[in-house]
């Protein structure tokens, strides 16, 4: 089978794998493995078991979905990450997002000093005579 998970940033996994288990906070855990019936499901909070001989992946998703056709398994997701296990997984995840929160904390200061910025010079600016 071959799994393909995609996210915003770009592919993250694109590989060939034995099976793999999804776990998803509202939908539970099933397993999908070769030749298993068309499916699509929706994945809020959770994470892929990805096994390739005898070697397991785990790969965390936040907000995605999932469809399974003719042993082709495509994810789109707002977020993941792959690690070693899920707590690992899970771990480099919630780190880029607070990387991404902070940057975003930041770039919203330097608008609002630059609007500070603005309406400042808007106050101080003093219109043109005509003669």
């Amino acid at each position: 089978m071959h799994l393909i998970v995609t996210t915003p940033q770009g592919v993250l996994y694109n590989e060939t794998v034995d099976y793999v288990v999804v776990s998803s906070k509202n939908n539970g855990d099933f397993a999908l493995l070769k030749n298993h019936a068309p499916l699509i499901s929706a994945i809020d909070v959770g994470y892929l078991k990805l096994v390739k001989e005898n070697q397991q992946l785990f790969t965390v998703i936040i907000n995605g979905t999932l469809e399974h056709q003719d042993n082709v398994i495509t994810v789109i997701a707002q977020e993941a990450h792959v690690g070693l296990n899920k707590d690992s997984a899970m771990d480099h995840l919630n780190q880029v997002r607070q990387s991404r929160l902070d940057e975003n904390r930041r770039r919203n200061i330097d608008f609002l000093k630059a609007e500070k910025e603005l309406k400042k010079n808007i106050r101080e600016a003093r219109p043109s005579r005509r003669s």
